[in-house]
């Protein structure tokens, strides 16, 4: 494994490195198992790629290697936050255990599409054999990708969703139900009370698929119940995006039920209840999940949060790359169910499905 080798960006990936060195020391006593040997694993599949259509419950095994050191190019949004890093060792773990090559390119944010754009291009110019996509924005790579596509690389769209038509695979958890989970979570909690249940809701940033499909989600689970959306606050996933959000919301409202949001969100407003003396009468959800809402669950900061299992989702990707370029049989559209976790569902959970290991750093090479 080699790390931060072939950044594009040395003093970024630097200061990345060492925030992350800092960062792993969220669970003491504890670490996360690295079994090369990960499936099957339970997933659902879909017909289409915008996962709209059917769906069928199924497993997914990968191949025990690759026949040569294919050559793989992965785009991703950011390393800012636990939830990429996760997806990071997924796609780093995957090519390592296949045997292939692997170069991945951090975008800096949802806020960098033109960095992301560059990347592409740097990457498509490098013909390799496959690239794997996360994309900022659904539409913004639509041009690149093209013209990777009209070069022969294969596309697998990587969680975030993409409107380009031309993608080979995709592998994705659905935020739809993610944030459908926490939807019903709350519904349930408060079956056959009397009053309204007050909720600022934190989706993500508002121009990426994922956010709009979590929208969707969790509007769709408090419909017909007492549960009421109050705000709607849309954000790239930065910390302070965040936390300025939720400050503004609260100065709104004064206070409200719960607060929902990214993972981000979640941990924001721990800290800013806490220091508005808020943290007895505001709960807390994500609606996914990352070590700093895994702390949170188990101090009892956080109530509860769907995991897509995300490292596993890196881990299908390449996976995906690999059958594809050796023509290997293939499940086309495919996603780990989604599993909602609090304190008592966490004692039978397997995190290495979710996120990584204690002491992984951003890797951006596998050779």
């Amino acid at each position: 494994m080699k790390t931060g080798t072939a950044c594009r960006l040395p003093s970024a990936c630097r200061s990345l490195l060492a925030a992350f060195v800092s960062a792993f020391v969220w669970l003491p006593g504890h670490a996360i198992a690295e079994s090369a040997k990960w499936g099957p694993f339970p997933i659902y599949e879909w017909e289409t790629a915008d996962f709209d259509g059917p769906r069928k419950e199924s497993t997914y095994t990968p191949l025990d290697s690759a026949s040569e050191s294919w050559e793989i190019c992965a785009l991703i949004p950011h390393l800012k936050d636990a939830y990429w890093l996760a997806v990071n060792f997924g796609l780093v773990q995957e090519a390592e255990r296949l045997g292939v090559s692997l170069s991945i390119h951090s975008a800096g944010g949802y806020d960098h599409l033109d960095r992301q754009i560059a990347q592409a291009q740097d990457c498509v110019s490098r013909d390799p054999d496959a690239m794997i996509v996360s994309a900022v924005e659904e539409s913004g790579l639509n041009g690149v990708l093209e013209a990777a596509v009209s070069k022969g690389i294969p596309i697998i769209d990587l969680i975030n969703g993409l409107t380009f038509q031309g993608i080979s695979a995709r592998s994705a958890g659905d935020y739809y139900d993610s944030a459908y989970l926490a939807a019903r979570y709350l519904v349930d909690r408060h079956a056959g009370e009397d009053r309204d249940i007050l909720v600022a809701w934190f989706p993500g940033p508002k121009l990426s698929a994922w956010a709009q499909r979590g929208n969707q989600g969790f509007a769709a689970g408090v419909e017909e119940s007492n549960v009421m959306i109050v705000a709607t606050e849309y954000g790239d996933t930065g910390r302070q995006v965040q936390g300025d959000l939720i400050e503004r919301v609260l100065d709104r409202y004064g206070s409200v039920d719960y607060i929902v949001g990214t993972t981000v969100s979640a941990e924001a407003a721990a800290s800013i209840l806490r220091q508005k003396n808020l943290a007895d009468v505001t709960d807390i959800l994500a609606y996914y999940f990352g070590p700093g809402v895994y702390r949170g669950i188990r101090r009892g900061t956080i109530l509860a949060a769907p995991s897509d299992q995300q490292a596993i989702q890196g881990r299908i990707a390449v996976d995906q790359a690999v059958r594809l370029l050796q023509g290997a049989p293939l499940q086309r559209f495919v996603g780990p169910k989604v599993r909602m976790l609090d304190q008592d569902s966490l004692q039978d959970f397997d995190l290495s499905s979710t996120m990584a290991p204690i002491g992984f750093r951003p890797t951006f090479d596998v050779n």
